[in-house]
């Protein structure tokens, strides 16, 4: 056992997001391109006598410290493989928005694995971690990972995708989060799908990606859950539109929402659009920052 270990953990985006019909698991099929982005949490573990979230950071104030967190779950499964109490202590320093589409409890919970396994030294294989991070949610490998990758099944079926160069983007957020399951649940409601309809990425998106074509991959950006996102926040039609008039490539709503993203062509582009959105009034922050990044990281061990 180390005195302390901090993990660095990124956001995501969805660049590419088709939703399948309701199973009757109660979980829909997705296929999905996802990309991690520069914008970052961290999780640090240390001894404590019993188990404490203690929140830190921007958005301290939206943290969970019960056992609703998905980071209790992924200390509990660490500690349980390696025969330990899990009297720790866990800081969440919090700069990904919450309940915005971007994965940030599912981030902390890969952080929360990594950092737990080189606390405890417990030197768990990466095949086993894989394995723990596909219990607490479907986000939660891809955090592991990051990078840009194919994501099927739950989203939890991952297949790396090589890109050339960075991807540019500009993340209008808002303090006011989206329920997933609220989304999801008023998707269902608008749905005319089949029950066997299983969803595919289009091949021109991966070509996009692989060849690095940001002006193809804007027209192509898509989302099956953004008309249910903009049902329950009409407004954000309102932010994706004024990011088409100065400058984007593709704006999309990332996953659940209510974050909207916009692929841009280069940093001073990036730059124009961030200053622009911030003195729209349209959103609560605007955050320029680029992809693909690595996955959860140690940071301090």
């Amino acid at each position: 056992m180390t005195s302390a270990v901090t993990v660095r953990v990124p956001a995501k985006v969805n660049v590419y997001l088709g939703v399948g019909s309701k199973q009757f698991d109660g979980y829909h099929p997705i296929a999905t391109v996802f990309q991690s982005v520069g914008i970052y949490d961290e999780v640090k573990i240390e001894s404590a006598d019993e188990f404490t979230i203690i929140p830190a950071g921007s958005f301290r104030d939206a943290i969970p410290t019960d056992q609703s967190n998905l980071v209790f779950k992924a200390v509990q499964l660490v500690a349980q493989a390696c025969g330990q109490d899990p009297n720790v202590a866990v800081t969440i320093t919090k700069s990904i928005p919450v309940a915005a589409g971007m994965a940030g409890g599912s981030a902390d919970a890969a952080a929360a694995l990594l950092a737990s396994d080189a606390f405890w030294q417990a030197g768990i294989p990466r095949s086993q971690l894989d394995a723990m991070a596909r219990t607490l949610g479907a986000d939660v490998l891809f955090m592991l990972h990051g990078g840009c990758a194919l994501g099927t099944g739950r989203g939890d079926v991952l297949a790396p995708i090589m890109t050339r160069g960075t991807f540019h983007w500009v993340f209008a957020t808002y303090k006011d989060g989206l329920s997933t399951p609220a989304v999801y649940d008023r998707f269902d409601k608008l749905s005319t799908l089949s029950d066997d309809y299983i969803p595919e990425v289009p091949s021109d998106v991966l070509a996009a990606l692989t060849r690095s074509d940001i002006e193809v991959l804007g027209d192509l950006l898509h989302n099956d859950l953004q008309i249910a996102a903009l049902t329950l926040r009409p407004s954000l039609a309102g932010a994706l539109e004024f990011g088409l008039d100065h400058g984007a490539l593709g704006a999309i709503v990332s996953g659940s929402g209510p974050t909207c993203a916009f692929l841009v062509k280069d940093e001073v582009t990036a730059i124009d659009l961030r200053v622009a959105l911030s003195a729209s009034g349209l959103v609560d922050q605007a955050i320029h920052t680029h992809g693909p990044v690595h996955g959860a990281r140690i940071i301090q061990h």
